[in-house]
């Protein structure tokens, strides 16, 4: 009778995992640029970057490739700009594994417009607060075109859409300060801490009146002694602005997304079953 009952649970068991679940780490994705996927040099010195930095076993993460026309989707109605197939380098590694909190790891010596204060206040704006976002490239790039591939890597992973309004919204912050640190003295992490300040003046008290948006924007430029043009801070508030138009999205998002995020997923969910069942 004994025997059978463990025949039983075994099945059970067979039947609760999910498909993959013994070969594949399904909270980790990587998503390459196809340049970077179709060039077997390229591909392994970006794979080094994840196995030093991540330290994880690249054979049983799940993997993607963002194609030129993923990110001109995007890009195209915000920078006016179009990548070709060839231009497509910037790649990402998301682990969710580690959710207590957001963090970027930007390697720096490829990298370089977007750092990582921009990255994560830009993925803050998407709703995005948990998991190690770590970005690379074989070559020297700018960033810009990595936020969609770190963006469809957590789809990926939490099997949740990022609406496009706060997917654009995301990335037209990260374009524009990249225009902005392109354009002028300005250091980077200064003009990322700055835009985390006006962002988080404008949603506490729920700003949606441009004007009132620049003059804030002018006040913490005065506070931190951060020198831009006028035209910088006018770009500066409709990205901002166009972020706190999209809360609503951006609250669905995160009420969609809550459960993974928290780890409260399926596979522990059937630990716990389980554990129950063994004891």
């Amino acid at each position: 009778m004994r025997k059978t009952i463990i025949i039983l649970a075994l099945i059970l068991i067979g039947m609760l995992i999910p498909i993959g679940f013994a070969t594949s780490d399904t909270q980790v994705v990587i998503t390459y640029g196809e340049t970077t996927q179709h060039n077997a040099d390229y591909k392994n010195i970006v794979d080094n970057f994840f196995v030093n930095n991540a330290g994880i076993d690249l054979k049983n993460v799940n993997s993607k490739i963002i194609t030129a026309s993923d990110v001109n989707k995007i890009s195209s109605s915000i920078s006016g700009k179009t990548y070709s197939s060839n231009q497509i380098f910037s790649s990402a590694l998301v682990d969710l594994n580690d959710n207590d909190n957001l963090e970027v790891t930007v390697d720096k010596s490829k990298i370089t417009t977007i750092t990582g204060d921009m990255y994560l206040s830009a993925l803050k704006s998407a709703g995005i607060t948990a998991g190690h976002v770590y970005v690379t490239s074989p070559v020297t790039a700018t960033g810009e075109s990595a936020l969609a591939g770190i963006m469809n890597s957590y789809e990926v992973v939490t099997d949740v859409e990022i609406p496009e309004t706060v997917k654009e919204a995301a990335n037209n912050e990260i374009y524009t300060q990249a225009e902005i640190v392109k354009n002028s003295d300005v250091d980077p992490d200064e003009l990322s801490d700055l835009v985390d300040d006006v962002k988080e003046e404008v949603q506490e008290n729920n700003v949606t009146d441009h004007q009132t948006i620049v003059n804030i924007i002018n006040n913490y430029t005065i506070i931190n002694n951060i020198n831009i043009t006028d035209s910088d801070i006018e770009n500066l508030a409709n990205s901002i602005e166009q972020i706190q138009n999209v809360q609503g999205d951006i609250n669905n998002y995160q009420l969609e997304v809550s459960d993974i995020l928290n780890g409260t997923n399926v596979d522990e969910g059937a630990q716990g079953f389980l554990s129950g069942l063994f004891n």
